[in-house]
């Protein structure tokens, strides 16, 4: 088994204080979700409930507005209590719906009905994605049906690619949902891929996942080109340019052109699969819960709108104070500010870290060591851009290269004086553009 993957910079990452990837367990149903209005990367979706009124289990409360915003549904039976608004680390504001559980489920505990789709029109297939409000679950929320409509454009042949790279041990619970719901995964490629009217699929996982690369493949069936793909483990090997790099290359050798590529991940298949198959929105999702200041470490499937801090309660609550408590990734991952934030559809992981895990903050003089030029995946000199944000004339100086850094954090993470690279080229870059 041949295993592809890039080939310079980036670093294996490891950290023992992330659950097992072994199985999940179903958290409790919360007493009051807090349901946010802006789930993904545009504008809030517009709220089409008010406080008094009585909504059902799925049942929509809020309404995209425009690209970048998607459908809001009601993760829970119940009445609207009152509206919130908080302010998240980033300086963003963010609101939501209090709703209080009563009633009966529609959902859960019930017989699915199924929906055949195979007969149904590519429009038809965007059209519910739509509705059900399915948004990329493992990135930036960006909507798939805006994923779709802008692949209508391309004019080479279309490859989706069904990423399961799990160079980050805290994409943990995507690897336990793909483990068990990998019927549903490759159908939610099936379906994906008729939607966007794709001529290929395929399927990249990290190496030693052979078993699951295999079950996936047969369940996928023989309608569409399959293919194959094992690929390191070295971060960040997930990322859309690293990824492109090794598929172009596994192509080459194969003898076959991939065209225009759409990666998505296994929470986001599995959604489609849902929407389409089953006429569910997104009323749960795989969470990670760990950290070294966790008690019990678990991946949960965890109802949209339960609070941080009931999931933290589930663990077993905090082995001592915390230092850092966040959401994601604790490499790209952002700060949460108040443990009342609720699990939402990108959610992927949530993590308290004791100050010993965290390391020293105070940052330092750049010492010269050269680690984050050896981790750059991009071959940028980190060092040198990071020492050019601060020029006047940095524009004329180089600084036009920070536009081809992509955020993966690399530089920042070896650094030993804390310096912010990554971030502040990043912040260059954009205020370049």
């Amino acid at each position: 088994m041949k295993v592809f993957s890039f080939f310079r910079g980036g670093f294996r990452y490891t950290d023992v204080t992330v659950p097992s990837h072994d199985s999940s367990v179903t958290a409790f149903l919360p007493g009051l979700s807090v349901i946010p209005l802006v789930q993904h990367i545009g504008s809030r979706a517009n709220p089409v409930v008010a406080v008094g009124d009585r909504v059902s289990e799925g049942m929509l409360i809020g309404r995209g507005q425009g690209l970048g915003s998607a459908n809001i549904h009601a993760t829970m039976p119940g009445r609207v209590v009152r509206t919130v608004s908080w302010k998240m680390a980033e300086g963003i504001t963010n609101d939501a719906l209090v709703i209080k559980l009563e009633g009966g489920f529609t959902v859960l505990g019930k017989k699915a009905e199924v929906f055949p789709w195979q007969g149904l029109s590519p429009f038809e297939l965007q059209r519910i994605i739509a509705e059900y409000g399915i948004v990329e679950m493992e990135g930036s929320g960006r909507p798939v049906s805006d994923m779709f409509y802008a692949l209508r454009s391309a004019h080479d042949p279309l490859t989706l690619v069904v990423r399961c790279v799990f160079d980050d041990p805290w994409l943990v619970a995507d690897h336990v949902l793909l483990k068990e719901r990998v019927a549903a995964v490759a159908e939610g490629a099936c379906i994906a891929a008729r939607a966007g009217r794709i001529s290929r699929l395929v399927f990249i996982l990290s190496r030693g996942l052979r078993e699951l690369g295999q079950r996936l493949v047969d369940a996928a069936g023989s309608a569409l080109p399959v293919s194959l793909v094992y690929t390191g483990m070295r971060y960040p090997q997930r990322n859309q340019r690293e990824l492109e790099l090794i598929l172009r290359r596994y192509a080459k050798k194969q003898g076959y052109e991939l065209g225009t590529m759409l990666a998505l991940g296994p929470a986001t298949l599995a959604a489609i699969h849902d929407a389409v198959k089953f006429k569910k929105p997104i009323l749960d999702r795989y969470v990670a819960v760990g950290g070294s200041a966790i008690k019990e470490p678990k991946v949960m499937k965890v109802r949209i709108g339960t609070r941080i801090g009931e999931i933290f309660a589930e663990c077993g609550g905090f082995t001592d104070k915390p230092k850092r408590i966040g959401s994601g990734s604790p490499l790209l991952g952002r700060t949460v500010m108040d443990l009342d934030e609720p699990v939402i559809k990108t959610s992927y992981a949530v993590f308290a870290f004791l100050a010993a895990q965290i390391g020293g903050h105070e940052r330092s003089k750049c010492i010269g060591c050269g680690e984050c030029r050896a981790v750059c995946p991009v071959g940028l000199d980190p060092e040198t851009l990071y020492k050019l944000t601060g020029c006047s004339n940095a524009r004329d100086e180089g600084l036009s290269r920070a536009a081809e850094c992509h955020g993966c954090g690399c530089c920042e993470v070896v650094c030993p004086a804390r310096l912010p690279l990554s971030t502040s080229i990043i912040r260059s870059a954009l205020r370049g553009a």
